[in-house]
């Protein structure tokens, strides 16, 4: 027995000796890891909070170092504080939350901004009060210039719809363009459609409508592509004016704790295809070039124009700069809900015989979707209605299956009406939900007019559908149609509860609190390949990052309310 103990340790001995060194390395190697490099010093160290990473691998840290606007390390202050030195500026959160800079998903920059300056007509609820703010832009412009607003919802007034009639009296010398809150339906007086050319005889074009009374008269409305027969009139945007909209806008969205956006442009139905490139050589690439920018943005174009965008990401790759990226191709399959040009399976019970439009015909968008993927490029699709999306899904396999496989991320854009089965779709096909939660607060109160109680509780805004499918989310704002407020969005997304109402709409379809912050930081840089530069506050990342006034994770529990104390964008404070 002794001697078994005697030759056990001698054997135990020999084998500590042989892997001394090995145990030696692995111990200055974990010591390397909880101490910073020597000689790296960082410019700015936050500690102190609670800071969400959206990184899995660390989800919640207390301190966060910052060198050359991107982070060196995230973890507790006693692994960071060897990184403090000469020109460190630290911020002391208080224990307030930190979260990554916000990313929306889907927006419209520049017509947001442009909107900030004209007639807003967002939440007006009364036709009075909609007449006097025309009124009064009127007084206040030259006689001839064009009136330009939006963000109108009639649903606002009880649904009627507003008309020339209303208008034409305080406005005889001005043309007047007002665009409805989704940009799929807009209102002129007579005074417009008469430059325009635009008469009782005029006949609707493929993919819109020109809304008539029964007597065949001109209402003033145009819905989709009817648009187009007025747009090429009204009045051109300056250079000057743009780019005072991008700052504009950009300012506005920083207060929201905004640090990217995705940028469909002013692209809808009804408008030429080179605003956006117009867009992006007269504005984005100007403020690119003359250290402007103050927001990342990711530009999307025209699916008609794909050949322009492969051949520049060919000769330019995908980062023009840490602020300026290009995304991918834009297209339309149907309009709007409010519109009632949604493209479903049934007709709208509020307008029968009416099933929707198709804005473009599927064999075209097909071949033009072909082609764009093909070439590398990522396509972004609107659907609304669910048989519209039922299009694009059925396309995308079909396109996929043709052109091989590949990590391609094809994106529904707003995904809001899905028929039974199609939410598993999004994530058997890999497909990104590109979705905005704040549009049903709009539409909770409408949509069962339209498509009758039981359709709308089945297949409206099937958030937790699509998580549960596996499909990548990605949270946006659409704004101008909806404002642009992640804060607000992520609210939306969890609680589900419209205004005036005291329950959830759906609530089988709420999710949780951190899938939805998720969404709006790392999920929505997936959705556009822009996950390894940003969406995470993860070393080497660029140092995007949000303050909170409180802990958002208590506004589901206590009656509270967050807000954006400061908006950091690689590592400098932007906000206030």
């Amino acid at each position: 027995m002794n001697l078994f103990i005697v030759v056990s340790a001698a054997v135990f001995l020999l084998i500590s000796v042989a892997y001394l060194p090995l145990l030696n390395d692995l111990y200055w190697s974990t010591l390397k890891s909880l101490t910073p490099p020597v000689g790296i010093v960082a410019d700015l160290l936050v500690r102190n909070g609670t800071i969400f990473t959206s990184d899995s691998s660390l989800p919640f840290a207390d301190s966060m170092a910052i060198r050359n606007g991107r982070i060196l390390k995230v973890g507790s202050f006693a692994t960071l504080k060897g990184f403090i030195g000469d020109g460190t500026m630290e911020v002391n959160l208080e224990g307030k939350i930190v979260v990554p800079g916000l990313i929306d998903s889907h927006v419209h920059l520049i017509s947001g901004g442009l909107q900030m300056a004209q007639v807003g007509l967002r939440g007006v609820s009364q036709k009075d009060e909609f007449c006097k703010m025309v009124k009064d832009a009127v007084q206040n412009a030259k006689e001839g210039s064009w009136i330009l607003g939006g963000g109108w919802n009639n649903d606002f007034w009880g649904g009627e719809l507003p008309s020339a009639s209303w208008i034409d009296e305080i406005s005889p010398h001005n043309p007047v363009w007002l665009i409805r809150m989704d940009g799929h339906m807009a209102l002129a007086n007579s005074l417009a459609l008469r430059i325009a050319g635009v008469t009782s005889l005029t006949e609707d074009p493929v993919g819109g409508t020109i809304m008539r009374m029964p007597s065949g008269e001109l209402t003033g409305l145009l819905i989709d592509a009817a648009m187009e027969l007025v747009t090429p009139w009204v009045k051109e945007i300056s250079v000057d004016e743009r780019r005072e909209a991008l700052f504009r806008a950009s300012k506005y969205a920083l207060t929201r704790g905004v640090t990217t956006v995705i940028d469909l442009g002013r692209y809808f139905p009804g408008t030429t295809d080179e605003l956006s490139w117009k867009d992006f050589q007269d504005v984005y690439l100007y403020a690119d070039s003359s250290k402007k920018m103050m927001i990342r943005t990711c530009l999307f174009f025209p699916i008609t124009t794909w050949s322009r965008l492969s051949d520049l990401k060919l000769q330019k790759g995908s980062v023009l700069s840490e602020w300026l990226y290009l995304g991918g191709v834009k297209a339309f399959i149907d309009g709007s809900l409010g519109s009632n040009s949604a493209l479903f399976y049934e007709e709208y019970i509020d307008s029968p015989d009416n099933y929707g439009l198709e804005v473009m015909d599927p064999e075209k968008l097909s071949n033009f979707t072909m082609a764009a993927d093909k070439s590398g490029l990522q396509v972004a699709i609107h659907a609304i209605g669910d048989k519209a999306n039922d299009l694009i899904l059925d396309m995308y396999e079909f396109v996929a299956a043709a052109n091989g496989d590949r990590d391609r991320r094809f994106r529904i854009e707003h995904a809001q009406h899905l028929a039974p089965g199609s939410a598993n779709r999004f994530g058997q096909l890999h497909i990104v939900a590109s979705v905005q939660p704040d549009h049903l607060l709009d539409d909770a109160d409408f949509v069962a007019k339209k498509l009758g109680s039981e359709r709308a509780e089945k297949e409206s805004y099937l958030f937790q559908s699509l998580l549960n499918g596996n499909a990548l989310l990605a949270l946006g704002s659409d704004w101008p149609v909806a404002d642009i407020n992640p804060l607000h969005s992520i609210r939306t997304a969890v609680k589900r509860i419209p205004p005036k109402w005291d329950h959830a709409w759906i609530p089988s379809e709420r999710i949780s609190f951190t899938d939805a912050v998720i969404a709006q930081t790392i999920s929505a840089a997936r959705a556009a390949f822009l996950d390894h530069h940003l969406g995470s506050l993860s070393p080497g990342k660029l140092a995007d990052f949000v303050i909170l006034s409180t802990n958002i994770w208590d506004e589901f529990s206590k009656d509270v309310s967050a807000s954006v104390l400061a908006t950091y964008v690689g590592g400098k404070q932007l906000y206030p």
